[in-house]
């Protein structure tokens, strides 16, 4: 890091992942300023960590907290109610933004600020954790590879992970909307469990169903190849599992339902603890084709969370190092196929 004193304030410091960054950005010499809406529980950490914090609610005014500070790292979920007030308060202030969202519909949104970025000299660059950081940088390595791919296809494998409250409320804020895939360049949305595919990824052969990930946004963003899918293995009891649930999608997405079941999830879940983080693994499969040549490529990383952390740090020292492309970014625009390699324990490899 340079020493012009430039500021990084992570928001939703407290919360399961942003603690984790605040304390890898404070371990990392970044000293971040530390943010959130609940006074007490920031206060405590700052006050552990040493270091500075603002307490704010996204629906208050929200720029004049940013008027000293060089990035915001965004880390208070589900991002589709919480992505705008910081964007705009981003862009007011000539602030960089990042935030490690997975929402597709998060990804569309930001990116039509990306003009009015590119003119105040901002970058927006959500998506800056494990979501979706590995299977960009994977994309955009078969999109190198072929340029002319009109498929691709990505898939992931992240064992036994157990999810924070965090992720989990993001998940039932999109229960109702099924699954997504791009299309002919369009994003159209399929039932969950409707789209399956049996793939080699180096684990041996499994069955994998179209899952919601980001890339069917940002890979398009990344690469420009028109039809994107991205896949999770799935069992056949799973799989029926999650056809009767689909059923249940017009009630599930219900508002009263939804805000029922993150209040639960609030109450009981509370993330992989340090040795899961520590030893957890995952694997991100790839191919591209042009319907005469296909290309394949793997990424593998730490476990999910330790990923967006370390990611998150890099991703906060590069920019204020200054080392920034304004306007609305992917990982891989912003920094090249190769940084999902700057992070530890990670590494990409062709498969043909």
């Amino acid at each position: 890091m340079d020493d012009t004193g430039s500021t990084a304030l992570v928001y939703g410091a407290y919360g399961y992942t942003g603690e984790l960054v605040a304390r890898a950005a404070v371990d990392a010499g970044l000293d971040p300023i530390l943010a959130g809406r609940r006074t007490e529980p920031l206060r405590s950490l700052a006050r552990e960590l040493g270091c500075e914090s603002r307490a704010f609610g996204l629906g208050d005014p929200v720029a004049p907290h940013l008027h000293d500070v060089d990035v915001v790292a965004h880390c208070a979920g589900p991002f589709v109610d919480t992505y705008r007030p910081m964007v705009d308060a981003c862009l007011a202030t000539g602030t960089h933004y990042l935030d490690i969202t997975g929402e597709i519909a998060v990804f569309e949104a930001v990116k039509q600020y990306d003009d009015t970025a590119s003119e105040a000299g901002v970058m927006l660059l959500p998506g800056g954790g494990f979501d979706v950081v590995p299977s960009d940088c994977l994309a955009a390595r078969l999109h190198d590879r072929l340029p002319d791919a009109t498929e691709l296809t990505l898939a992931f494998d992240v064992g036994d992970m157990e999810a924070s409250a965090g992720t989990l409320k993001t998940m039932i804020e999109g229960l109702g909307e099924g699954s997504a895939v791009r299309e002919n360049g369009r994003i159209v949305s399929v039932p969950f469990g409707e789209r399956t595919k049996y793939l080699d990824t180096g684990r041996g052969r499994q069955r994998f169903m179209a899952f919601p990930w980001g890339d069917v946004s940002t890979a398009h963003h990344s690469t420009g190849i028109p039809n994107i899918g991205v896949y999770v293995p799935v069992s056949e009891n799973g799989l029926r599992g999650i056809r009767a649930a689909d059923a249940l999608a017009p009630i599930l997405g219900v508002d009263p339902v939804t805000r029922a079941l993150q209040w639960v999830v609030d109450r009981t879940v509370e993330g992989p603890d340090e040795r899961e983080r520590e030893q957890g693994s995952a694997s991100f499969w790839g191919e591209a084709t042009d319907g005469t040549e296909t290309v394949r490529a793997r990424v593998e990383t730490p476990e999910s969370y330790r990923f967006t952390v370390l990611s998150v740090v890099e991703l906060l020292s590069r920019v204020l190092d200054g080392d920034v492309q304004p306007g609305y970014q992917t990982p891989s625009s912003a920094y090249g196929e190769g940084f999902v390699c700057a992070i530890d324990g990670c590494s990409i490899e062709n498969l043909d």
